[in-house]
């Protein structure tokens, strides 16, 4: 029995990462491998994990707020507490490997395998490594990166390009995009735009549609599916009702993505690593929208880098409420440049990402 432990978490971008590469171990392995995750406790993870069947311990890491705030100085106790338990777990499990996806977590469970003589592997989601990534990385036997050029970060000799490992089918065929759009009670024959700002919602895109909105006439240019968030639905629910236009399809979340990209010519989005590898994927042309709340501004630089290769446009979040849909309805009216970065797209995907980490786990057992 192979025994190997996943950590990561916070956010959706390092949890679904680490269930994409359990789901492949399972596949490859069935019921010679055992697997538990390793999450931070009060996370998304341990609620999410446990409720996809796989068995989670919490640590009582945090990590440190940007404001000065007293919950800062117990900072230091929680790290010391979380290697404990971490140094404890993997003993008790009897881990064969670790493999770090990111988030508060991963660093303490990374840190103590190495220190027990474990093999450790990295996924890196981002184009821009964060610190913690980088100090491990000194020990760690391979580094799985989603981007080209990742040397600059990491010792080129342990770095594996595979792409970001992510659940469901997403394919640049997808399904056929007439049914697609009726789902969102749409027609198949118009230009159409999706806006989507995350499970939760953008503060940024929600208002950059509000203001464009109060300048129609009734009718969009444009059909438009427009996911506003959890957090956002009845503020933009009542909106709409104030405001009413055709041709606008809004809801908290979609169910399914991959009928949203088949329905829609253009996506403005945020850039987070899941994000970015679904359009690769879909070849989907893009409109980006960089989160500006998040470590070391790596938003930012996942959309620069697709922004280089021609597979994107940039709005920075401070400009976006007036910049953003000027900006996307002439990329919608340009359908040389939307086709060029389709390819350019297409020429980025990484399609076997998870089973190419399985693969480097299995070498590291």
């Amino acid at each position: 029995m192979k025994k190997i432990i996943l950590s990561g978490g916070g956010t959706g971008g390092h949890i679904y990462p680490a269930v994409a590469v359990a789901e492949a171990l399972k596949r490859r392995l069935g019921d010679e491998v055992e697997l538990l995750f390793v999450g931070a406790e009060g996370k998304m993870e341990m609620e999410k994990v446990p409720a996809l069947g796989y068995r989670i311990v919490g640590l009582p890491i945090a990590g440190l707020q940007r404001r000065l705030e007293p919950k800062n100085l117990l900072v230091p106790f929680k790290v010391l507490r979380s290697l404990r338990l971490a140094r404890r777990t993997i003993r008790a499990f009897g881990a064969d490997v670790v493999v770090g996806f990111g988030g508060y977590a991963s660093a303490p469970v990374l840190w103590a395998a190495q220190r027990l003589g474990i093999p450790t592997l990295i996924q890196e989601q981002n184009s821009y490594a964060g610190l913690t990534n980088k100090i491990l990385a000194r020990s760690a036997r391979r580094i799985c990166t989603a981007y080209a050029g990742m040397e600059r970060f990491f010792p080129a000799e342990k770095i594996l390009l595979t792409g970001n490992p992510l659940r469901g089918r997403f394919s640049k065929e997808g399904p056929d995009r007439a049914a697609a759009a009726a789902r969102f009670g749409l027609d198949a024959s118009r230009r159409t735009l999706l806006v989507v700002g995350g499970s939760l919602g953008t503060r940024s895109l929600n208002e950059m549609m509000k203001q464009w909105i109060r300048t129609l006439d009734g009718e969009a240019p444009v059909q438009v599916i427009w996911q506003t968030g959890k957090y956002y639905e009845a503020e933009m629910r009542a909106f709409l009702a104030e405001h009413p236009v055709r041709g606008i399809w809004q809801g908290a979340f979609i169910e399914r993505m991959d009928d949203a990209y088949a329905a829609a010519d253009l996506v403005i989005s945020r850039s987070g690593a899941g994000t970015v590898s679904e359009l690769c994927l879909v070849a989907k042309p893009v409109l980006f929208v960089p989160s500006p709340n998040v470590a070391e501004d790596h938003q930012t630089k996942n959309a620069r880098a697709l922004e280089r290769a021609g597979a994107a446009a940039l709005v920075p979040d401070d400009r976006c409420r007036t910049e953003a849909i000027p900006a996307a309805l002439a990329l919608l009216d340009d359908a040389e440049r939307l086709a060029a970065m389709s390819a350019a797209l297409e020429g980025l995907a990484r399609p076997r990402a998870a089973e190419e980490i399985v693969d480097e786990i299995l070498k590291l057992l």
